[in-house]
């Protein structure tokens, strides 16, 4: 095994070398590329035609730059920009043509948040407040799909955060047109100074998905994102309005009717009506204010099942819209691992299955300028018949420094009140933590975290902490990661994968380009290791694995191939039982194989297929996870997926087990604002189907009416369990 580790490495060396200067990284300029908005005379209309004469009086910008396949080549797919302004709005006329034309566009669905790597797409993204540590992205598709996110430090995103814009496309035998309208009181930027002109960091980026060309501007290495914007280009010529009233108010109203049943006894209903809302508040082009009441659940979201065979608790993501903005800026967002802060924690009670529990009232306030932000977020939770009422607080303060590099602290705070009738007095938690990314180079990136709980029940105070270290080019990535976790540490609003753990994975991947393989893109053969121990009793091993890929290769279409395999070594001390089959304590080295493969996700037929397997602790298991979907047009998408596990001698009892996970969706389009979803789950482990069915109109900017029914029945228990839920819900949004 020591053999294969060290060939990979040797691979990567090799591989590292061969790579040709065109696919250097090089640094940002020093003096960046400028860039003209023209204020308009007439009046725009957004219908994606761009026939209006002031589109002919703005400078085209015409100079992208080829990321993909190969940096720097000449480009296949030519895109141009003009911008325009008025008092309200920032106008973005595109003409992305295609070298087929309308045959050449490839669209799977129309969903709002669509997938960045299956469809045609053109972004574009403003760093209004010059911080080169944040910007928002606005991207759309020839089918006129939005897709609104919010990037910090080109190292995590906000993909759900939504802000108030339109766009509107046209196709046509040569490519699609695309126009949009983003008013300045949807983008937050400093108050203009007389006499200074007013100086955007911005830049653009495309993806005509059939060559797999992405093209960006201004020029960005292809090792980073077009959200680095220490390479962005500076916007000039605006004439932006000052800073007045900025309201956005968001109210809803929902109907909710639940029926449980045991066989054909009724054991639960709900019937209630509930109105809430928030409201958005930009007191200043800095600082916003957010306000939640009776705050809504997102029960239009439905989490999918999963069956866990890890040692590891499985993250599940935030859906609610209140918590979802802004994610990014508390400490430990985007890690799956360590969050002293997970949003997910609030409005749930403390019952075994941890049913929600009204939110009354929550507020948020966020201030941001190119130096530092600031950050605070409180919520009431309501008393419900099982759990106390709950107050949860979080304040942020984050500083910018250098170029790219920020430190910052936060802390949480939870006080759970006393429950006579539970016997439970007044409980309290907190966490305090430290955290901050450091940029020495632009292909370099380190981030750490340091956070200690303590915890009014138990006495005990905790620590957990990660750091990274990444090198990113054109030409490979080198990566170690150590995540930290001690048996006492409890974040009350908080994440941990596991307890009493220390985690060290160093590793990386060459990324070769091979020329003399025309039909292979990218070839990326690596290794990382895998290495856990007690935090407590650091000296005490808990497991440890390889995973060697040296197959793991994109081909021209962007189909995906990998062979890997992972030795692993493990000692179980604890009671463990991956689904329910009991493993005794002791040592195992076992070897896993994986190979897996997905056709090219743009096409109208697509499918997926993975075969994972070898020996499994005392026994063997085999798992198969095959997926197929057919989208004829971007209106309509049928996917079926079934992943089924063949468990043998595995456990006390030398067990053997199967189980079949089904899912089906389909989803129909009118058009990106009109559709009906739905998809049905079984997962023969537990005996469980659920339906999920969801139909939804934006019949005014982010102004939504929902219709949604969901319906699990489990099988397991005698009698049957069923559960129903209608919703009917309306939103409407107002900006003032």
């Amino acid at each position: 095994m020591k053999g294969a580790f060290f060939f990979i490495f040797l691979l990567i060396g090799v591989c590292i070398r061969a790579q040709e200067k065109e696919t250097d990284n090089f640094p940002p300029p020093e003096t960046p590329v400028t860039i003209r908005a023209f204020k308009t005379i007439g009046v725009i209309t957004i219908d994606g035609r761009l026939d209006e004469s002031d589109w002919d009086g703005a400078e085209p910008i015409t100079n992208f730059f080829r990321v993909e396949p190969v940096q720097g080549d000449t480009i296949k797919n030519p895109t141009e920009v003009r911008i325009l302004y008025d008092d309200k709005n920032l106008y973005f006329g595109v003409f992305a043509r295609d070298s087929l034309g309308k045959k050449g566009i490839r669209m799977q669905d129309l969903s709002r948040d669509f997938n960045g790597l299956e469809n045609d797409v053109f972004g574009i993204q403003i760093d209004a407040q010059n911080t080169k540590q944040y910007a928002v992205s606005f991207q759309t598709t020839p089918y006129g799909n939005q897709q609104d996110v919010q990037n910090f430090n080109d190292n995590n995103r906000d993909e759900d955060w939504n802000a108030l814009w339109r766009v509107r496309t046209q196709r046509t035998d040569k490519g699609y047109y695309a126009e949009f309208a983003i008013p300045f009181k949807s983008i937050r930027y400093d108050k203009p100074m007389e006499g200074v002109p007013v100086e955007w960091g911005i830049t653009f980026f495309r993806l005509a998905r059939k060559d797999f060309e992405k093209t960006v501007f201004p020029a960005i290495p292809q090792s980073f994102s077009e959200n680095r914007m220490i390479y962005a280009a500076k916007l000039t010529g605006l004439e932006v309005p000052p800073p007045s009233a900025n309201i956005r108010i968001e109210p809803y109203a929902l109907y909710q009717y639940d029926e449980n049943k045991e066989g054909s006894v009724l054991t639960d209903r709900l019937n209630e009506p509930k109105v809430g809302g928030d409201v958005k508040w930009a007191i200043s082009p800095n600082a916003v204010l957010d306000l939640t009441i009776n705050t809504d659940f997102a029960q239009a979201d439905v989490d999918r099942a999963v069956n866990n065979l890890e040692r590891f608790n499985i993250f599940f993501p935030e859906r609610r819209q209140f918590f979802l903005e802004n994610s990014g800026i508390w400490a430990g967002g985007g890690n799956s691992r360590v969050r002293p802060f997970f949003s997910r924690t609030i409005g749930l009670s403390n019952a075994f299955n941890a049913a929600p529990a009204p939110l009354d009232a929550g507020v948020r306030y966020t201030d941001r300028n190119e130096n530092r932000t600031i950050a605070a977020l409180a919520v009431r939770q309501r008393e419900t018949d099982d759990s106390p009422g709950s107050t949860f607080g979080v304040a942020r303060y984050t500083q910018n420094y250098g170029k790219e590099n920020n430190i910052g602290a936060m802390v949480t705070y939870r006080l759970d009140d006393s429950f006579g009738d539970l016997g439970l007095e007044n409980q309290n938690n907190t966490t305090i933590s430290v955290d901050g990314l450091i940029r020495p180079k632009p292909d370099i990136t380190l981030t750490y975290l340091l956070s200690t709980s303590l915890d009014s029940e138990t006495g005990d105070t905790g620590f957990a902490g990660r750091l990274v270290a990444t090198s990113t080019t054109n030409k490979y990535y080198l990566g170690y990661i150590s995540d930290i976790v001690s048996a006492d540490y409890t974040p009350g609003m908080g994440f941990v994968f596991q307890k009493d753990v220390v985690l060290h994975s160093p590793g990386g991947y060459a990324i070769v380009r091979p020329k003399w393989l025309p039909f292979v893109r990218r070839w990326d053969p690596g290794v990382f290791f895998n290495y856990f121990h007690d935090f407590e009793d650091f000296g005490n091993f808990q497991q440890s694995n390889l995973y060697i890929f040296p197959i793991y290769t994109w081909f021209k279409d962007n189909s995906f191939l990998e062979a890997s395999f992972t030795p692993t070594w493990q000692n179980i001390n604890f009671d463990f039982a991956p689904l329910g089959l009991e493993i005794e304590e002791g040592d195992y080295s076992y070897t896993r194989y994986l190979v897996r493969y997905n056709s090219d996700r743009s096409k109208k037929l697509s499918g997926s297929i993975r075969f994972d397997f070898g020996n499994f602790y005392n026994g063997t298991r085999n798992t198969v996870i095959a997926g197929l979907r057919y989208a004829p047009l971007p209106h309509v998408s049928l996917t079926a997926d079934y992943e089924h596990n063949n468990i043998n001698g595995v456990g006390m009892l030398s067990e053997d087990l199967n189980t079949d996970l089904y899912t089906g969706s389909l989803r129909l389009a009118l058009n990106p604002r009109v559709q009906l979803s739905t998809f049905y789950q079984y997962n023969s482990f537990d005996e469980q189907g659920r339906w999920n069915i969801r139909f939804s109109w934006e019949y005014m900017p982010l102004s939504f009416i929902y219709i949604v029914f969901n319906d699990t029945q489990t099988d397991m228990f005698d009698p049957v369990q069923r559960s129903t839920q209608t919703i009917s819900k309306v939103t409407f949004l107002k900006q003032f």
